[in-house]
């Protein structure tokens, strides 16, 4: 299937591994030339080599942190007039909410609800002149059921999802297309990487520790960034017009709901 996009620009931030890397080489093997950034040069620059060995698009390594004015500045710098933006930034740390003073609260806003607000309000505008855009945020399972050990992230990513879904609907005359794509449990290095710990701490050897909880997933199993990449770049497609302000779950079926 063409997904229309070839010869498009797409930011993708957060994208040298994990989620991230992975929308951006579902991208760029549609033909779209993306941006990728990093706070790792040397992991950046090895990612925007193997994409661009791969698919031959054009790729842009920044090193950056997206949850960073400076960082966004720089990554705007490199691609200013985006068609594709895909919002992406790691999650802020586990804990009870009882410790966490106004500070924490507010700092914890900042990577997944303000820092996503402020490339949109940045590039939007420019989308909706050119009449092409879309946007996908990568968000959370927690948006759905909450996560009681994510407290931060459960209000960040609740207040982003609010957000989405009143100016999602503002810009889709424009032909601005906005979703969300909600990950649940995935086998990438952020995920996997405190396995080893959280089997230790429950006293059980890493294999079957790991075994327990894929056996809580219908499918059986973690799913694989490239699967999570097909999917966002379907949600860039230009087929997807029709699908406005909406949060596709991908979390192997492990949310129990009817509708």
């Amino acid at each position: 299937m063409d997904l229309g996009i070839a010869g498009k620009r797409a930011i993708v931030c957060a994208s040298s591994k994990g989620l991230g890397r992975g929308c951006a080489e579902a991208l760029a093997r549609e033909g779209v030339d993306v941006v990728i950034n990093g706070r790792n040069t040397a992991e950046v620059e090895a990612t925007a080599n193997a994409i661009r060995k791969e698919t031959g698009v054009k790729v842009q390594a920044v090193t950056a942190d997206v949850t960073t004015k400076e960082g966004r500045a720089a990554i705007l710098a490199a691609c200013p007039e985006p068609d594709i933006l895909v919002n992406n930034a790691g999650g802020p740390p586990p804990g009870d909410f009882r410790p966490l003073d106004e500070d924490d609260w507010l700092n914890g806003m900042v990577p997944n609800m303000v820092a996503p607000i402020m490339l949109i309000k940045a590039t939007v505008d420019g989308m909706a002149a050119r009449k092409f855009g879309r946007i996908v945020n990568i968000t959370s399972r927690s948006v759905k059921t909450p996560l009681f050990h994510l407290p931060l992230s459960n209000a960040a990513r609740a207040g982003l999802t609010g957000f989405i879904a009143g100016l999602s609907r503002q810009v889709a005359k424009h032909n601005v297309i906005i979703n969300n794509l909600l990950p649940g449990p995935f086998a990438t290095d952020r995920q996997m990487k405190p396995m080893a710990e959280r089997a230790r701490q429950a006293g059980m050897p890493y294999d079957e520790f790991v075994s327990s909880l894929t056996s809580q997933v219908p499918v059986g199993r973690f799913g694989t960034a490239e699967e999570f990449g097909i999917a966002c770049a379907f949600l860039c497609s230009a087929h997807t017009g029709f699908i406005v302000g909406q949060n596709l779950l991908m979390d192997g079926g492990g949310f129990l709901s009817t509708i």
